[in-house]
């Protein structure tokens, strides 16, 4: 900067000096031997001629350049397999949340060794079993509905985004089959019990491995439901659902021999147990019980054994 200055001040003092010497010449005149001209370097005009300003010879205008890429979908859920257990009977969602979809088509698929069975594609369902169906809940939950779930929809399934590569989301589904017992009012299993007439009749349905309770238990009498039953007076039914598992109890008051029956528990449609009641007049079930001992060591043939073998041991008594 202070070089440029120094040649502008040059420049000025030797215009002034032409002009103090009278010179009205229009001709050219080569420069004289000192005269400040030459010693102005060659570019100095080109220089002179640009911006009063310091620009590095080497610097470089940085160009950036920029691409914009298409959004690319991604499932919501932080996982590529998901482990689902419903009950057997019940209804159960599986779900796929999909992000930036931009178009694709979302599918389910049943998976079986290494085949692939399509269930829905988009909002379609091409399944030929009416219990599944497709339910799209925003904003981008692509849920597969399976009613009454049974042990033969167990297995692996896989949500699929066509893109490319395509994505793919798998989930394990596990049918999980409650066990049910059915007990007397001492807390005994068996497939028959005896009461005395004008007893009350007392049974415990114990149902174990209950992941999400979602239907109530009830009880029938042969094909008559008995929970909200008051035509005949005097039966009462209360049920507890406790964590994994649930018990209802069965009371009938005053037994009588139209009580007589199967009597099932059931949790749902498909989760039942039976026992056998038989309601007695005048008579202890033990009694029933010795009597058919009784009658069956009178029988014939039991009498023609015991015959035998006393006719065989009698000799060696002597």
């Amino acid at each position: 900067m202070k070089s440029r200055l120094f040649w502008i001040f040059a420049i000025i003092y030797s215009s002034l000096h032409h002009i103090g010497s009278g010179s009205t010449s229009t001709t050219l005149k080569r420069p004289r031997a000192g005269d400040p001209f030459d010693t102005f370097p060659k570019n100095f005009w080109q220089e002179f001629s640009s911006p009063f300003t310091d620009t590095p010879e080497d610097e470089e205008l940085e160009v950036t350049e920029t691409t914009t890429h298409e959004p690319f979908p991604f499932f919501a859920d932080p996982y590529t397999t998901i482990n689902i257990s419903t009950q057997l009977s019940s209804n159960v969602y599986l779900h796929c949340r999909v992000n930036d979809l931009q178009g694709k088509t979302v599918s389910w698929m049943r998976r079986k060794g290494d085949d692939l069975t399509l269930i829905t594609f988009g909002q379609h369902t091409y399944s030929s079993d009416s219990r599944y169906s497709l339910e799209f809940e925003e904003p981008n939950d692509w849920k597969l509905l399976i009613q009454f779930a049974n042990e033969r929809d167990e297995g692996p399934y896989e949500c699929q985004v066509s893109s490319h590569p395509p994505l793919v989301l798998l989930v394990y589904l596990t049918i999980i089959v409650p066990h049910v017992e059915i007990l007397d009012e001492r807390g005994s299993a068996t497939p028959e019990k005896y009461y005395k007439a004008g007893s009350t009749i007392e049974l415990q349905c114990v149902i174990s491995k209950i992941p999400h309770p979602s239907s109530y238990i009830t009880w029938r009498h042969g094909v008559r439901l008995l929970n909200y039953d008051t035509s005949r007076g005097g039966i009462s039914v209360k049920t507890d659902m406790l964590p994994g598992r649930a018990l209802s109890r069965l009371y009938i008051a005053n037994a009588n021999r139209q009580d007589t029956g199967n009597y099932t528990c059931m949790l749902g449609n498909e989760i039942t147990e039976t026992v056998v009641v038989h309601v007695l007049n005048g008579e202890e079930p033990a009694a029933m019980q010795h009597a058919n001992g009784t009658r069956f060591m009178s029988s014939p043939v039991t009498m023609v054994v015991f015959f035998i073998i006393f006719a065989i041991m009698k000799p060696f008594q002597r």
